[in-house]
């Protein structure tokens, strides 16, 4: 199965990073891959835990995907786990852990691991959702840049 962990030193707050990844619904914005995200419905755990089931669009030129998973947002812990649903997946896994370094920055650590149902699904899109997982922490760095203003350590 494949698999991708990266860890990153932001110069934003856990708690802000923590807020622009539970942002789902903004993804399409600037996410690479995501064309669409609808959330199908958001649940209300109790101690700052909350768990949303989203659908979420992929596409990449003529191939175009979609999947639903179980977001647990977990603000205590500053850690968001994701849980495939149904899809084209036979599996996937992601988890975001978000560490405080100061009152200002974090290190942001990004884990997935997936496999795709069909052999030659896993061979259109494969290399191509490689290159996507790689920049997904890049990604939302930047959208933090833009939403939040650059900050200095």
């Amino acid at each position: 199965m494949p698999q991708f962990t990266t860890r990153r030193q932001v110069r934003h707050s856990a708690e802000n990073m923590f807020d622009l990844v539970a942002d789902v619904e903004r993804y399409p914005e600037f996410v690479p891959l995501c064309r669409d995200l609808k959330v199908r419905s958001r649940t209300a755990k109790g101690e700052g835990v909350e768990v949303v089931v989203a659908d979420m669009t992929v596409a990449y030129k003529l191939v175009r995907e979609a999947f639903r998973s179980r977001v647990t947002l977990d603000r205590p812990k500053l850690q968001i786990l994701v849980e495939y649903l149904e899809g084209p997946f036979s599996h996937l896994e992601n988890r975001w852990t978000l560490k405080p370094t100061g009152e200002r920055t974090c290190e942001i650590e990004f884990f997935i691991d997936y496999e795709f149902r069909s052999r030659t699904l896993g061979l259109l899109m494969g290399a191509m959702f490689d290159a996507a997982f790689r920049r997904f922490a890049v990604a939302f760095e930047q959208r933090a840049d833009k939403v939040y203003g650059r900050k200095t350590a």
